[in-house]
């Protein structure tokens, strides 16, 4: 079987070869003869010119695939010649061959060239290096023009796939058009929804905050009713004189809860708006659990919990607010006498320990009791603030569900971790609390007692002004300070205070800071203003107890802060404190 043939075989048909023109130009006849004599047997068009003139004439009726240009010819020469030519656009780039009778310098080769000259031809003419010439840039021009019938139907090609590409493409946009259309209606719907969310949400976050506002408004406010009702059993422990009253007891003992939970209201309110301050000090472990105990023993003593300690043999060093730790400790122990049966033992055990989670030593606080228990879902919940394990009606303790969300959050403010732990309902809990230490371990040793002198003269009784709004509590108050053995007025008007401290002059003022038409702060200020070093002691008497507000009163010139209601013991040693300063006063003063 015989091979097919390729485009490169003789045998295999080529196409028809078009000639292309060739323009030749001498003003001598005898040379443009010698040119044909050569070129023709190429099988291209030769057509003659006898001047630069008559060559553009020609350049301007038809193509030409390559220029044999004499360089010296009469009138136009043929530097002129070519110039004119490459300065059309349509000929800029035909090619030109210069025929030269006399050798041409350097430089005259470099101008032809940058007229456009493509190589030089000196005569006498070898034809074997003209004809080789003329044919390879006529077979390039030849070839140049199948390329651009190529390219043009090309071109064609392409602009018929464009056309078809862009109907195709309209198709598709009308498509796309439509699912836009139908994507931007749900979009719309999205975005109203999405709106509708967000403002769901700033309303939960906006009424977030005024609960957490009204929780300390509340809890600010019902200070004020409860501080006559504390005066008023402060006044009447005074008047029992060490006599046992179980009425007493038990008005003393649920003012105490109550007051508890109002603290408890407020410390939520500042952990969740992110305004509760610690006041860390270098304190001792035990000093901590031993104020905790103190608070949680009355609630044990009428429960018949009987606590168990296990404590190490050295104390342990905090760097810690120890009022904030005490009152996690105190939350936790309350916690396990409520939601455990009479009678039963509660154990308090600390244990020092390197936690792998945290460098340095931490000491673990455990409190254990035989109580309710804790399912595996209540473990994971039990910290949830107003969460409450038991809802039951006929529950047999109280509360408001956040003594372990308190527990959990300022623990975390101390770098700690709180966690709890049951073997399920009925078999008990476990509470930590893993703190980390002190750089000092070691405790340090406690003061030396003040000496007491035994023959000291009885004090003189201060001079006292109350000035509250709140007339129950301004007169609650001042009675207090009278039973104490004190001279007391109770003044209700802030306005006249000013004249009341010129007619009195009292060594202390208790003084109420909101005060309708005129706070208390105004009204230390203008004492400060007006009696400079001479002012009596100012005491700021108020609902309001956070970092902030102490911060407030000591730069409106208060010297001390207390918060509502007043504990007796608060007053007395106030008093005292007062006696005290006035007998260190140097005579003259």
């Amino acid at each position: 079987m015989a091979a097919p043939l390729t485009a490169g075989d003789p045998a295999f048909p080529q196409p028809p070869r078009e000639p292309v023109n060739v323009l030749l130009v001498d003003d001598q006849p005898g040379r443009l003869l010698t040119y044909r004599a050569i070129l023709e047997p190429l099988g291209e068009n030769l057509i003659d010119a006898n001047s630069g003139t008559e060559a553009l004439r020609r350049l301007m009726e038809d193509e030409f695939a390559v220029i044999l240009l004499d360089v010296n010819m009469p009138g136009m020469d043929g530097f002129e010649t070519a110039s004119l030519i490459h300065q059309h656009p349509r000929f800029e780039k035909t090619p030109i061959i210069f025929v030269t009778a006399v050798n041409v310098t350097d430089l005259d080769r470099l101008r032809g060239y940058k007229l456009g000259a493509v190589d030089y031809v000196m005569v006498p003419i070898i034809p074997e290096i003209l004809r080789s010439k003329v044919e390879v840039l006529s077979e390039l021009h030849r070839k140049r023009r199948e390329l651009e019938v190529v390219n043009a139907e090309l071109a064609a090609a392409n602009r018929a796939l464009q056309t078809e590409k862009a109907r195709e493409l309209e198709a598709f946009n009308d498509t796309l058009r439509e699912a836009n259309a139908v994507l931007a209606t749900r979009n719309t719907a999205l975005q109203v929804e999405i709106s509708q969310r967000a403002s769901a949400e700033q309303r939960l976050r906006e009424a977030d905050t005024r609960k957490d506002e009204f929780l300390a408004t509340l809890a600010h406010e019902l200070r004020n009713p409860l501080a006559p009702l504390q005066n008023a059993l402060s006044i009447r422990r005074l008047a029992l004189a060490g006599s046992d009253d179980e009425l007493q007891d038990v008005m003393e003992r649920q003012l105490a809860l109550l007051v508890r939970m109002l603290d408890d209201l407020l410390d939520v309110a500042r952990i969740t708006r992110g305004k509760m301050l610690l006041r860390r000090s270098h304190t001792s472990l035990q000093s901590i659990l031993r104020t905790a105990i103190d608070t949680a023993q009355p609630l044990f003593n009428q429960c018949g919990h009987e606590l168990v300690l296990d404590l190490p043999g050295r104390d342990v060093m905090l760097d810690a607010d120890p009022a904030r730790l005490a009152q996690v400790f105190a939350n936790l122990l309350n916690n396990a006498a409520k939601y455990s049966e009479p009678g039963t033992p509660i154990e308090l055990g600390v244990e020092l320990r390197d936690d792998v989670r945290a460098s340095g030593p931490h000491v673990a606080v455990r409190i254990v009791d035989h109580g309710i228990g804790l399912a595996a879902a209540d473990q994971q919940a039990v910290f949830d603030l107003f969460r409450q394990i038991d809802t039951r009606v006929d529950r047999a303790h109280g509360g408001l569900g956040i003594g372990l969300t308190l527990v959990q959050r300022i623990t975390q403010l101390h770098g700690g971790v709180a966690s709890v732990h049951s073997d399920g309902p009925g078999r008990g809990c476990t509470f930590t609390v893993l703190l980390p230490c002190s750089a000092t371990m070691a405790a340090a040793p406690p003061p030396a007692p003040m000496p007491v002198d035994e023959a000291a003269p009885p004090a003189v009784p201060l001079r006292v002004l109350v000035v509250d709004d709140n007339r129950d509590a301004a007169d609650t108050l001042a009675a207090m300070v009278r039973m104490l053995g004190h001279q007391a007025q109770a003044l209700y008007d802030p306005q006249a205070v000013e004249a009341a401290v010129q007619g009195v002059q009292p060594d202390l003022v208790f003084l109420d800071l909101g005060m309708p038409g005129r706070s208390g702060f105004d009204v230390a200020r203008s004492l400060r203003a007006t009696s400079g070093a001479q002012a009596p002691r100012l005491v700021a008497v108020t609902g309001w107890g956070q970092a902030e507000d102490r911060r407030r009163s000591l730069d409106a010139g208060f010297d001390l802060h207390l918060v509502k209601p007043p504990e007796l013991e608060t007053v007395k040693q106030l008093c005292a404190s007062q006696q005290g300063r006035n007998e260190r006063q140097p005579e003259g003063e």
